[in-house]
């Protein structure tokens, strides 16, 4: 018997979790439930979370959690519950299986069989935001070695767990030469450990549309937080319907099963919602904990349902479905299937099924790391905005080997030798270094750097400063360097 936690939500969830139970259970799932509460009301409690402090006990004692879906209130304040659950307790990999059931779901896709692993705690999802102007803002992209490394690695051995052929990765490193150029050569370094699994790499951009168009031609793709959390939805909605899209969020100790779609409040109380979405979460649960067979047993009897064409109203078609049931209506009609298999759609066998091998970061040796510089950004909004000036002025000031090289204006070189055309909003990165970068720097030049231009009048929002790690640029080049 294993303990699970258990949250039944906001708008449909109450409805689609107690279908979704009834269902585990009527198959012989040995489970026990502790219910917490989570979501709207606890938001309006004033925990800014969604999340109160006794509901973390639960979950740090049972370490896996089927949660329904939520309503986070309008307006500021509120937190992602997501973001901080999937956070606090580690749950770096989300794993979201896109698969179409033609011809018993409508789709312009009939075959299609996706999984998007995605990258779950870091990236723009850090939430580091700042005001640093009138005008602009800043949110900050964080890719880390571990991340990267961990969920390329839980991406590589998910294919190898379930027979899959191969993983390709989507970045945008061609422009974040960086971030996405880590989770990119990260991926070309540990798919090397895997011979047998085909590799490939995709940008983002024409990934996305070859993904939308051909997603017969994809197995696993892995993601950064982003980009997977965008394809996902895609890759669900073009399989007939995100309602039947079921997510698993995992880390090291801890895991989480839900539905991808909201909590659709508009249908609360009318026994309408499909619970298929949070059943397939529920169903990866079941794998999860090792209980394959209940997993097995439920699936197929979820696929039988589907190909007797007893759909809820979100998947009633005149031409494919015979009978439109209500949420409860649809858990009864899987239940009445338990033991059978479909005949047009594949069986499902979880009979070998395990968890993906799981893997720790073991930090690397330290760089040498060596200061060059610093981009010092700046808050301008005189004289015209005209970036000669700035850089005139700017160039008065030195210290140590760092002097003026460029500025730029949304990453755009406007000093020295820009182009009058370039549109200049009121802030401005300023790179300070030796000439050729090839002269080392004391913080404390920089230090005295920023109190000289601080005693000038200049407001300064931001400093960056920029090492060598091995000899090797831990940073952007500009325009012209």
């Amino acid at each position: 018997m294993k303990d699970i936690t258990v949250a039944k939500g906001d708008g449909i969830g109450p409805e689609i979790m107690d279908a979704t139970l009834k269902i585990l259970f009527a198959a012989g799932a040995k489970i026990r439930t502790e219910e917490i509460e989570i979501g709207e009301n606890v938001y309006k409690r004033g925990h800014t979370a969604g999340i109160e402090p006794g509901a973390w006990q639960s979950l740090k004692r049972t370490r896996v959690f089927l949660k329904a879906p939520i309503t986070t209130p309008q307006g500021g304040g509120f937190k992602s519950l997501n973001v901080t659950i999937r956070k606090s307790l580690g749950l770096y990999a989300n794993v979201r299986p896109c698969i179409s059931y033609h011809p018993f779901v409508s789709t312009k896709h009939p075959v299609m069989d996706v999984v998007i692993i995605r990258e779950n705690e870091e990236d723009l999802y850090a939430g580091i935001e700042h005001r640093q102007t009138q005008e602009v803002t800043q949110c900050l992209k964080l890719i880390t070695k571990p991340g990267t490394e961990k969920i390329i690695r839980f991406a590589f051995e998910y294919a190898k767990t379930y027979g899959r052929k191969k993983v390709t990765c989507f970045t945008k490193d061609n422009i974040m030469k960086l971030t996405d150029g880590l989770f990119h050569n990260t991926f070309d370094e540990i798919a090397k450990e895997y011979p047998e699994i085909e590799s490939e790499h995709w940008i983002v951009d024409i990934g996305a549309a070859k993904l939308a168009d051909t997603p017969e031609n994809f197995d696993v793709v892995v993601m950064p937080n982003l980009y997977g959390d965008i394809l996902s939805d895609v890759a669900a909605q073009i399989t007939g319907s995100v309602g039947l899209g079921g997510s698993a969020n995992v880390g090291s100790g801890y895991a989480m099963f839900e539905a991808i779609h909201g909590s659709a409040p508009r249908r609360a109380g009318q026994d309408l919602a499909n619970p298929s979405g949070l059943l397939l979460g529920a169903i990866q649960m079941m794998v999860y904990i090792g209980q394959p067979e209940v997993a097995e047993r439920v699936h197929n009897a979820w696929l039988k349902t589907l190909e007797d064409g007893i759909h809820t109203y979100d998947l009633y078609d005149e031409a494919s479905s015979k009978q439109k049931v209500g949420t409860q209506g649809f858990a009864d009609a899987v239940i009445e299937r338990l033991g059978q298999t479909p005949t047009t759609l594949p069986v499902v066998s979880y009979a070998t099924a395990s968890q993906p091998a799981l893997f720790e970061y073991a930090p690397e040796k330290p760089s040498k790391k060596e200061l060059v510089g610093v981009d010092i950004f700046l808050d301008w909004d005189q004289e015209g905005r005209n970036a000669e000036k700035l850089g005139d002025r700017l160039s008065e000031h030195t210290a140590g080997h760092l002097s003026l090289q460029l500025i730029t204006n949304r990453g755009v070189k406007v000093y020295p030798g820009g182009m009058e055309e370039t549109f200049c909003t009121d802030h401005w990165r300023c790179r300070y270094s030796s000439k050729k970068m090839d002269q080392s720097a004391a913080y404390s030049d920089v230090v005295a750097l920023s109190a000289s231009l601080n005693e000038a009048g200049f407001d300064i929002i931001k400093t960056e400063n920029l090492y060598r790690f091995d000899g090797e640029l831990g940073f952007s080049l500009g325009q012209g360097q």
